[in-house]
C-alpha cells in the first residue's frame, strides 16, 4: 500500500528551541500520570513539527500522513484540520458501520474504530525506521506518545490518566471503548491513536477531544517528545504524493468499501 518512492521530506532548520505558532483551537481507572518532568530523556532526540494551516479534507489528510511515513527522515509530527465535518475508521472495519454516517469518510490506514472529526485535535506522528525510537515496541511508543499528552495536560491543571488495562472490544465508536495507555480523564477517553508498522517506519494517528485545550497545549505536548524540535513545512513534493495517494486509495469507493 505504500510506495517505494525516496524522495526525502526537507524541512529549514531553525534554533534548537524555536516557539511553535498555535491557534485557539468506562470504568477503566489507569495509573496517575506522573506531574511534568523536565528531567527526563525526551523520547526523540529530534522532532520536526508541521501545522499544516490548510483545512482538507478527509483524503488528503490520510494521504499526507501517508507521504510523510515514505518520506520523512527524521521524526515527524502534524496537526492538521478538516475542511468539514469528517469520520474516519480502522482499517479492518466495515463500511457498513459508517454508512449511515452523513460526514465525509475515510478508511484509514491505521486500525482501530469509528472517530468523528471536526473539533478534535488530529495529529500524525510518523517516525522513519532509521530513528531510535522505531526498535521501541508498538505499545511503548503508543504509551509515550499519551503519557506526553497527559503530562502537558497535568502541567495546565488537568488531571488526567492513562488506562491501565483493556476496558473492552473496539466498539463502534473508538473514544466509547478506552484501550490500554489511552488518556482518561474522570474515567473518560479523551484521546486515543491507531497505528500502522512497515519496512519503512511507523505511523501513529491519534486525536484528542472533548477537552479544553489551551493555547499554548500543543507546544506543551510537542516538549514533552523532545527538547529539540524544529518547525517544518511541507514541500511540494510531499502535497504532490499525497495528491497522487488520495485519488488512487483514499478517495476511491474501492478502498472505502473494501470490507
Amino acid at each position: 500500500m505504500s510506495s517505494e518512492v525516496e524522495t526525502s521530506l526537507t524541512v529549514r532548520e531553525r534554533s534548537e528551541e524555536p516557539q511553535i505558532t498555535v491557534r485557539d483551537s468506562s470504568t477503566s481507572v489507569g495509573t496517575t500520570v506522573e506531574a511534568l518532568d523536565m528531567t527526563k530523556k525526551p523520547f526523540f532526540a529530534k522532532l520536526f513539527v508541521y501545522r499544516d494551516e490548510v483545512p482538507r479534507s478527509a483524503a488528503i489528510n490520510m494521504a499526507i500522513d501517508e507521504a510523510l511515513l515514505e518520506q520523512a527522515i527524521v521524526p515527524t509530527i502534524r496537526f492538521y484540520r478538516w475542511d468539514h465535518p469528517a469520520l474516519s475508521f480502522g482499517y479492518f472495519g466495515k463500511f457498513a458501520d459508517v454508512a449511515g454516517y452523513q460526514r465525509d469518510s475515510v478508511r484509514r490506514w491505521t486500525g482501530g474504530g469509528i472517530v468523528l472529526h471536526g473539533d478534535d485535535l488530529t495529529y500524525s506522528l510518523v517516525i522513519p525506521a532509521s530513528d531510535s525510537a522505531f526498535k521501541e515496541s508498538s505499545m511503548s511508543i503508543y504509551e509515550n506518545v499519551h503519557r506526553a499528552i497527559s503530562t502537558a495536560l497535568m502541567s495546565l491543571g488537568t488531571k488526567t490518566e492513562l488506562a491501565s488495562e483493556k476496558s473492552g472490544e473496539i466498539s463502534e465508536s473508538c473514544f466509547a471503548s478506552p484501550v490500554r495507555a489511552d488518556v482518561l480523564l474522570n474515567g473518560r477517553k479523551i484521546a486515543g491513536a491507531a497505528q500502522r508498522r512497515t519496512h519503512r517506519g511507523l505511523l501513529q494517528q491519534g486525536s484528542i477531544q472533548d477537552v479544553d485545550l489551551p493555547q499554548d497545549f500543543e507546544q506543551r505536548f510537542v516538549h514533552q517528545l523532545s527538547a529539540n524540535f524544529t518547525p517544518s513545512e511541507s514541500e511540494r513534493p510531499v502535497l504532490d504524493r499525497a495528491e497522487m495517494i488520495a485519488e488512487q486509495k483514499y478517495a476511491a469507493a474501492a478502498w472505502l468499501q473494501k470490507r
